[in-house]
C-alpha cells in the first residue's frame, strides 16, 4: 500500500501564492511519476502538472507559467508552487502516483485525500 498525504492548502487572495506538499510512504518513490490534479464543485477532476523521475515537468496550459512542480526524492515529497492565483484556481487539489507518464486520472493508481485551495477576490 502507498499512502499520499497533501498539505499546504488554505485561503488566499487573488494574486497571492501557496505551496502544496505531498509526502509519500513509498520507499521506491523516486522510480514513479507524480502528478497534481484538481477538482472544483460540479466539475471533473482535471490535470494540473506531472513530474518524471528525473525531475522533468509537464504542465496544463491553464497553469503554465504560474505553477511549478518539483520533487525531493530524498524526502519522498512532491511540491506544487502556485503563484498569481485567481478564482478559477479554487478547487480541491490531489497528488497521485503513476506507473507511466500520464495527463489523465486513469494513469494513476494511488491518490491522496486532497487539500482545499480557495482564492478570494
Amino acid at each position: 500500500q502507498v499512502q499520499l498525504v497533501e498539505s499546504g492548502g488554505g485561503l488566499v487572495q487573488a494574486g497571492g501564492s501557496l505551496r502544496l506538499s505531498c509526502v509519500s510512504s513509498e520507499r521506491t518513490f523516486s522510480l514513479y511519476y507524480m502528478g497534481w490534479f484538481r477538482q472544483a464543485p460540479g466539475k471533473e477532476r482535471e490535470f494540473v502538472a506531472a513530474i518524471r523521475w528525473n525531475g522533468s515537468p509537464y504542465y496544463a496550459d491553464s497553469v503554465k507559467g504560474r505553477f511549478t512542480i518539483s520533487r525531493d526524492n530524498a524526502k519522498n515529497t512532491v511540491y506544487l508552487q502556485m503563484n498569481s492565483l485567481n478564482a478559477e484556481d479554487t478547487a480541491v487539489y490531489y497528488c497521485a502516483r503513476g506507473d507511466i507518464f500520464s495527463t489523465t486520472t486513469r494513469g494513476y493508481d494511488y491518490w491522496g485525500q486532497g487539500t482545499q485551495v480557495t482564492v478570494s477576490s
